[in-house]
């Protein structure tokens, strides 16, 4: 890959996770502020929400051959979104309950731990398998 094509491809990447940031926070806060579910459960449902929007943009719009996907790259991408929302909650139980953190707060250092780990795989799940 050429390295403006891999810029490109990490710009694609971004603006796809900002977006999805975005619609995770909105779908945070108004599940627990709006529906009046505990943190951990509206963290857990806005995460999967997101998860799909951003398979979708991924799989379609960020990287390259993406749509010849095999079951097995289906798979690692599954795989790796469970353990990213796992590392999601974690993040969100440290932050808020040990830290002290408001829970919106923690989830945008939850989201930063989270992307590193979901570009790493993602990438591998969706190009190289």
């Amino acid at each position: 890959m050429g390295r403006g094509r891999n810029l490109l491809e990490i710009f694609r990447f971004l603006l796809a996770g900002g977006s999805c940031l975005l619609l995770e926070l909105g779908a945070l806060y108004t599940l627990t502020e709006a529906a009046g579910l505990h943190y951990m459960y509206s963290a857990a449902l806005a995460f999967t929400l997101s998860v799909i929007v951003n398979y979708l943009m991924c799989r379609y719009w960020v990287f390259q051959g993406a749509r010849q996907q095999s079951a097995k790259a289906a798979a690692i991408f599954i795989g790796s979104s469970l353990a990213g929302l796992g590392l999601n909650q974690l993040c969100m139980w440290l932050f808020v309950e040990l830290a002290g953190l408001w829970y919106m707060a923690a989830k945008l250092l939850a989201a930063a731990v989270v992307t590193v780990w979901n570009y790493v795989l993602k990438r591998y799940a969706l190009t190289s398998v």
